[in-house]
């Protein structure tokens, strides 16, 4: 007799569950100095808990974002990084740095990296909009999802250019770390608590409002019929998105990837019911860029790499492999 759907979605979340619980030790275990000795438990809690936990928090809140962001434009190319939510953060993190004093640069940091997010969105949901000074509604049925992909590209490229401007005004002792930064950096762990409270609260309000997300997937016809106010919960999802992407961003810079290729990928395994789906992208999410920091570490060690070049190189192949498959 073939198991039943609630025992197969059992079994696939005590399977995500071993999986988190087998790279969180590999994360924390790999890499240069895996087998330290008891006299440097200090550095191993100081070090590699901490990174741990942020690259968790990182890759959990970017699956978390790209998965809102393909169901409000019902399109799985969608994600912070293509849309260029990611490169308004990165540049809106960069420019706090030059405008906030020092005495509040980690305020300023996740300050500016949350209005760059939100600066991109009003610029793709603006420049997207073919009829932008007749109408007065935000979300209309004016949008398609191809024009705010193309227009996402373009933002990112803009924000792309801003951020190479803020970088070539900087001095030489602060451009190292701004470009490992924007490459992707898991060693800056003062925002970890920060990232996962906003990550804990948008899993809250993602559980609580997962059915209204899925009538909502249907179209905006089908939700106004059903009476639920879309205007309203397409703004919350988006204000959502926009925060969790902007977190990650400011505590680990632009790492791509993650928010396209994990969704994706989970919604041929488990579907497109968001009660399953929004939190097994939190899991997932988190558990695979734990397994990209791990081999950050290691594949050149002692040389660090950034992380997110390493999402990039498994990220495109992965990408077009189930691209090939869904087709």
């Amino acid at each position: 007799m073939p198991p039943s759907i609630a025992q197969t979605y059992a079994l696939l979340g005590m399977l995500f569950a071993a999986a988190l619980c087998a790279m969180g030790l590999a994360s924390l275990c790999g890499g240069t100095g895996c087998f330290i000795p008891s006299s440097s438990a200090e550095v191993w809690w100081q070090l590699r808990v901490p990174r741990a936990l942020s690259a968790f928090a990182v890759g959990g809140s970017l699956a978390l974002s790209g998965a809102l962001m393909q169901v409000l434009l019902r399109n799985p190319l969608a994600d912070p990084f293509v849309l260029g939510i990611s490169g308004g953060a990165a540049a809106g993190a960069l420019a706090a740095g030059w405008l906030v004093p020092a005495s509040l640069a980690l305020f300023g940091l996740h300050l500016g990296a949350l209005a760059g997010a939100l600066g991109a969105i009003g610029l793709l949901f603006g420049l997207a909009h073919p009829a932008l000074a007749r109408q007065a509604s935000l979300f209309s049925t004016g949008y398609t999802s191809v024009r705010l992909i193309l227009t996402g590209v373009m933002i990112s490229a803009g924000f792309g250019a801003l951020t190479s401007l803020l970088l070539s005004l900087s001095d030489d002792t602060s451009l190292r770390g701004a470009m490992f930064w924007l490459m992707g950096d898991l060693d800056t762990t003062e925002l970890m608590w920060p990232a996962w409270l906003v990550l804990l609260l948008s899993v809250a309000w993602c559980v609580r409002h997962a059915v209204a997300l899925n009538v909502l997937s249907q179209g905006d016809l089908t939700a106004h019929l059903l009476g639920l106010p879309v205007r309203r919960l397409r703004t919350a999802a988006l204000v959502v998105a926009s925060v969790t992407a902007a977190t990650a961003v400011s505590v680990a810079g632009a790492i791509g990837f993650v928010g396209l290729v994990v969704p994706h990928a989970l919604r041929l395994v488990v579907g497109n019911d968001q009660r399953r789906l929004l939190p097994s992208s939190v899991l997932v999410g988190g558990a695979a860029l734990c397994l990209a920091d791990l081999a950050s570490r290691s594949l050149m060690a002692p040389i660090q790499l950034p992380v997110g070049v390493v999402t990039a190189l498994v990220g495109v192949p992965v990408f077009l492999m189930l691209l090939g498959r869904s087709r």
